[in-house]
């Protein structure tokens, strides 16, 4: 049976983000990285029958209603209905990093504790890295042992801003 993604793009405070959907909920919100875009919709292939359609959907257009909310500091949580597809640690870390806070951050360490094996660090690294809803499954705010802000699909300077506009409560609009 095929999978419909409709997708569209959103011009957010730190650049064009493409937002896809299923009829079911938000598959994808990814920044403007032409090649991790077209990974991601690899990997939807090795899940679903997939088919991409440019439209936008009521479930994107409630994912632009919030991101902008979230990007003027009026909402901290978003409740859009996701779609994810992935392995069974992928899911794992991805539900687990819809747990932290916002405001808040937690360790490559930590996270993996959370998921319940401190010994897969580097698969919950590369889980947060394979992440097809960003913001949203905030990877962002995992980061290194010594605070350091490693690793982000998006750049890490936008894992920066991301932090400073739910730490600091600065308007990035």
């Amino acid at each position: 049976m095929k999978t419909n993604i409709y997708t569209t793009t959103f011009e957010s405070p730190l650049g064009r983000i493409t937002l896809g959907s299923t009829n079911k909920g938000l598959c994808l919100l990814e920044f403007d990285n032409e090649k991790r875009i077209n990974n991601h919709f690899n990997q939807f292939k090795k899940y679903w029958d997939v088919e991409i359609i440019e439209e936008e959907t009521s479930i994107i257009t409630t994912t632009k209603n919030q991101l902008t909310a979230y990007f003027l500091n009026q909402q901290t949580t978003f409740d859009v209905p996701l779609d994810l597809a992935g392995t069974e640690i992928q899911l794992k870390v991805w539900n687990e990093l819809l747990k932290i806070p916002f405001g808040s951050t937690r360790t490559y360490k930590q996270q993996a504790i959370a998921v319940g094996n401190l010994k897969a660090i580097r698969a919950v690294a590369t889980a947060n890295g394979e992440n097809r809803i960003s913001i949203i499954i905030p990877c962002h705010r995992v980061i290194g042992s010594d605070g350091s802000l490693t690793g982000y699909g998006g750049g890490i300077w936008r894992k920066q801003k991301l932090l400073e506009l739910e730490t600091t409560q600065t308007k990035l609009f």
